[in-house]
């Protein structure tokens, strides 16, 4: 066995109570002070992939550059399955590496997920939502909607997205939002979400703008989650687009732009993880240093691919080529019960506790979609 580097048990880990106070309830409950190989509980949040189809050709995302796993939607027998296997699941987040509007079980999925008292999300692109799907989407009592959208021109938005479908999207949002109002539905809360890149950053005070124009009352800006680890990254999988570790004074002003302007059309504009744009993209380098300890997922949240592969998280695909590494086991050939603590899991807890993480964890950190 390879060897690995060791934290002790209950060890304190710089800057892993910085957002802990913010992060949403179900992904507490664990001292973060006190994490170790095992965890002590079975997952609260549980990220489950109802297909890994999707419609467009992301330039950031691996799905349009490789096939990780044999193309799935995820079936109702097999829904059941996974969900039955987490009696303690608060939080359900129904995608991965697809867009979950192609699986035409999804509201009957939310139905059974809300009757079990638990809050309910996913990520779409929203070429899909029409009147239909959003009256479907309504009565199941779905939670948040998220709407990638990376770009508030048409032009960014097929550079990014792979797809000249910008004012269908535009118009399907309106269109929703609008439904909500003549239902009087205040669920689900919609909002639009914005990867940051250089080719994009400068529109996030237009994508606000829009986003009040059409009804949405939130944006979100993210980090670009890029390959450390290969040679010639595909498409814009690759740190020349990101804004992380290139934060400047023209990316300040885009934000504090965008900030004025959330404050006039009453828009609330916040990042992932449970933070601000610019404490997301600008973070000290002691913060930096080793951003990835202060995560909580492989002690809270488990993600379950459409094949029923049990991954660290959803990122992981994002920031690796090793694919294979990131497989701790397969939730339909054993019960998840002997997956979450067996030993590649524990080498996993361990070595993200130390100063040499798997390469995907080093090159995330901790404040992403939550």
């Amino acid at each position: 066995m390879e060897q690995m580097p060791t934290v002790p048990q209950g060890a304190a880990v710089p800057g892993a109570l910085d957002i802990y106070d913010q992060l949403p309830a179900a992904y507490k409950g664990i001292d973060p002070h006190t994490r170790g190989r095992l965890a002590s509980r079975l997952p609260s949040v549980v990220f489950i992939e109802v297909t890994n189809h999707c419609n467009l050709l992301c330039e950031t995302c691996p799905r349009t550059f490789t096939t990780y796993e044999e193309p799935k939607m995820l079936s109702w027998e097999n829904f059941l399955r996974i969900t039955g296997q987490f009696p303690t699941m608060q939080r359900a987040v129904l995608h991965g590496i697809g867009e979950p509007l192609m699986n035409k079980e999804l509201p009957r999925m939310i139905a059974h997920l809300k009757a079990r008292n638990v809050t309910v999300l996913f990520n779409t692109n929203a070429t899909l939502l029409t009147e239909s799907w959003g009256r479907d989407l309504i009565a199941s009592g779905l939670d948040e909607l998220r709407c990638s959208v990376d770009g508030a021109d048409p032009r960014t938005y097929a550079l990014v997205r792979g797809v000249p479908a910008f004012h269908k999207v535009m118009k399907n949002l309106q269109a929703f939002t609008a439904l909500q109002r003549e239902l009087q539905a205040e669920k689900p809360r919609v909002s639009l979400w914005m990867t940051g890149m250089k080719e994009n950053i400068a529109e996030l005070p237009d994508l606000v703008r829009l986003a009040a124009r059409i009804g949405v009352p939130e944006v979100y800006l993210q980090r670009m989650v890029y390959y450390l680890d290969g040679s010639a990254p595909p498409g814009m999988m690759a740190e020349g687009h990101a804004l992380f570790d290139d934060f400047d004074s023209r990316t300040d002003r885009i934000i504090a732009e965008a900030e004025v302007m959330a404050q006039q059309v009453g828009v609330r504009l916040q990042a992932s993880g449970a933070t601000d744009p610019r404490h997301s993209l600008d973070r000290g380098k002691e913060e930096r240093a080793r951003p990835w300890a202060a995560c909580m997922r492989p002690w809270t949240t488990a993600y379950v691919t459409a094949n029923g592969n049990c991954l660290p998280c959803c990122i992981s695909p994002f920031a690796t080529t090793e694919y294979e590494s990131l497989k701790m086991g397969n939730l339909f050939d054993q019960p998840f019960t002997q997956v979450w603590n067996a030993e590649k899991y524990q080498i996993w807890r361990e070595t993200l506790l130390s100063d040499a993480p798997h390469t995907a964890c080093a090159g995330c950190g901790v404040h992403w979609s939550l």
